[in-house]
């Protein structure tokens, strides 16, 4: 569907399209990785490595000139935020009763539910891997989160109006929250601590910034200074959190720690600087050296920079950076309120991808990384008044459809 809209749009529009600023810019990236993928290592495994960047590069583009109201930011975080639920449950049968899929199924579906999760103890789904499930909830439950303070504050203004949908939503969020905590994923916990405290400031919430500053620095306590009465903590803190937060449950092998995967990052920046070593070049490079394989470095723009080199990274750093620069001084203007923390949530969500992937890669999954270039998509095209951007293009007619 999302191919059928971008090719339309790009049919309808290309002219206007390609002279937009923003997307030469993604041209000019695109250029850049061409180039890399051309004088790569592995070339093979390069030019194949281009699936997870380019098609989003040209969908971003389409999508971004059709969201141009608040009221189609509403319609989108429902979209997103509804599959959720569904997608948790299956997460706790697959934990609590081992549920899987049947051989039948896995074909039509696309994807399979693997007993006890992926890797096992930890909810991963309807994902490949855990960490996936846990960006995936982290996106839902912040948009959720906006959603539902939306229709709380007009229901204070018209209790007849929202009531089932904000049950409907409370639900849904509750559901997200305790599969964010059961992918016993740390990004995703860090990040359901920073989307409490960015909702708790925006909306002069002291309280709550207390109440999450201290459960968090009381768990921090308790998994990193236990000599500093941090055992004593322990006895109050489940050993779940303090205990996966120190890693204290792993014994892991010095190739699998983040630290490794960086500075053999670092090294491969050191010798190609420019274009890098090609796309998905890592994972081969990396089993070569230390005879252990590992999909990706755990930080997106380490391996960008090692993959790519640095000049696309920097320049695709810089596209980003300057879309979040224009939304946050749009959402500064922004006049209605309810409206504003439609616009509020989509901005924190990116924020919250940006910080996943400072540790963590997530443009392998398909179902991913479409939906955070929805949302980069969905940020910079809407006005303060709630009309048409500055670079949409003027047939309003089409942003309707």
């Amino acid at each position: 569907g999302l191919f059928v809209v971008s090719l339309i749009v790009w049919q309808q529009n290309y002219r206007v399209m390609v002279a937009n600023r923003l997307n030469q810019a993604y041209g000019i990236l695109t250029v850049l990785l061409l180039i890399s993928c051309a004088i790569a290592e592995h070339p093979q495994a390069a030019w194949l490595g281009l699936a997870n960047l380019l098609p989003f590069f040209w969908m971003f583009m389409a999508i971004r000139e059709l969201v141009a109201k608040p009221s189609q930011l509403k319609q989108l975080s429902w979209t997103l935020v509804i599959p959720s639920l569904p997608i948790v449950l299956l997460g706790l049968g697959q934990i609590l009763l081992n549920w899987d899929t049947p051989p039948s199924l896995e074909s039509i579906l696309g994807w399979e539910l693997v007993p006890q999760g992926v890797p096992p103890g930890r909810m991963s789904s309807v994902f490949i891997y855990t960490n996936f499930l846990a960006v995936y909830l982290a996106i839902a439950f912040t948009l959720g989160l906006g959603l539902w303070l939306y229709l709380w504050q007009d229901w204070k203004q018209k209790p007849s109006r929202r009531f089932s949908s904000l049950i409907c939503l409370t639900v849904i969020l509750i559901a997200d929250l305790g599969g964010l905590i059961l992918t016993s994923s740390r990004n995703a916990w860090g990040l359901a601590c920073v989307c409490f405290l960015a909702y708790a400031f925006y909306l002069g919430w002291r309280w709550l910034v207390w109440g999450v500053m201290g459960a968090a620095g009381t768990i921090l306590w308790a998994s990193f200074a236990p000599n500093w009465g941090g055992m004593q903590l322990r006895a109050i803190v489940p050993a779940f959190f303090w205990a996966r937060l120190s890693d204290t449950i792993y014994d892991r092998p010095v190739e699998t720690l983040r630290i490794t995967q960086w500075q053999f990052c670092w090294d491969l920046i050191q010798q190609r600087p420019w274009f890098g070593w090609g796309l998905r070049n890592f994972s081969i490079l990396y089993q070569t050296a230390k005879n252990y394989w590992f999909g990706h470095p755990h930080s997106l723009y380490l391996m960008l920079a090692a993959e790519t080199g640095i000049i696309a990274t920097l320049l695709l750093v810089m596209i980003v950076g300057s879309i979040m620069y224009r939304s946050s001084k749009q959402l500064l203007a922004w006049s209605h309120n309810g409206d504003r923390t439609i616009y509020f949530s989509y901005w924190l969500t990116f924020i919250s991808c940006i910080l996943f992937n400072l540790l963590d890669v997530t443009i392998f999954d398909l179902r991913v990384n479409t939906i955070v270039w929805l949302v980069l998509a969905a940020i910079p095209r809407t006005k303060a008044n709630g009309g048409l951007g500055d670079e949409t293009i003027n047939n309003e007619q089409l942003a309707n459809d």
